[in-house]
């Protein structure tokens, strides 16, 4: 249920925010985009810091495939969260539909795709995997990631999706934050890549990490 109602909160917020930005920029992109990103960023932050403690806070299938990968999320457990992240986007992206008044489901016309794209997302999943995986306790993991989500909406291409879930979810909204369904496959794709392929880097980070703090320091102390 966390899972659920976390995914579809952010769901909201991201169309929501999209369609509410589009509609007082009077036609200037980067207005619109800027709402867009301050409203994700806010949402994120506050979502991951309640909800962690009971669910871990994934809202996003790459996250758990990794959790999965790592031994730190059973499968079957897995497969759970990823039918209740997607069910939530999706009924949050009708949620927004709903609040503004649009029809509750309406496929996007909005074209997203090509290699640039692609590319962008696996960027923008990949380092957000790579925020998750080096992060330490207490070092306040719910704004570095949306602080990541952020900065991603302005150095990607694709004004970084980042989760298969969301993905998905935005499919069923046409407006400023809508994704064609032709399109989606290609960026979940890319979203999973990389989320796999932060995997072994920090595994590899963190290891090298680890044995420079246990080599002798200069002199033979430790």
């Amino acid at each position: 249920m966390a899972e659920f109602l976390g995914s579809l909160l952010l769901a909201a917020t991201v169309v929501g925010s999209g369609i509410m930005g589009e509609r007082l920029a009077d036609g200037n992109a980067a207005v619109a985009l800027l709402a867009n990103s301050a409203a994700t960023v806010a949402v994120l932050g506050v979502l991951i810091t309640l909800l962690a403690p009971i669910s871990g806070a994934h809202f996003n299938p790459a996250v758990t495939l990794v959790m999965v990968l790592r031994g730190l999320t059973a499968r079957s457990e897995g497969m759970t969260y990823f039918a209740a992240q997607i069910l939530g986007c999706c009924a949050g992206s009708i949620l927004a539909n709903a609040m503004f008044e649009h029809p509750l489901i309406e496929l996007s016309t909005r074209p997203r795709t090509g290699v640039a794209q692609w590319l962008a997302e696996f960027v923008a999943t990949f380092g957000l995997l790579l925020v998750i995986l080096l992060h330490r306790p207490g070092r306040g993991t719910a704004w570095l990631v949306a602080a990541w989500i952020g900065a991603a909406y302005w150095f990607t291409a694709s004004t970084s999706f980042a989760n298969p879930a969301i993905t998905i979810g935005r499919t069923l909204s046409d407006s400023f934050a809508g994704i064609r369904p032709g399109d989606a496959s290609a960026f979940v794709v890319a979203q999973f890549m990389g989320a796999v392929a932060a995997l072994p880097l920090a595994k590899w980070l963190v290891g090298s990490e680890a044995a420079t703090r246990r080599a002798p320091r200069e002199g033979g102390v430790p």
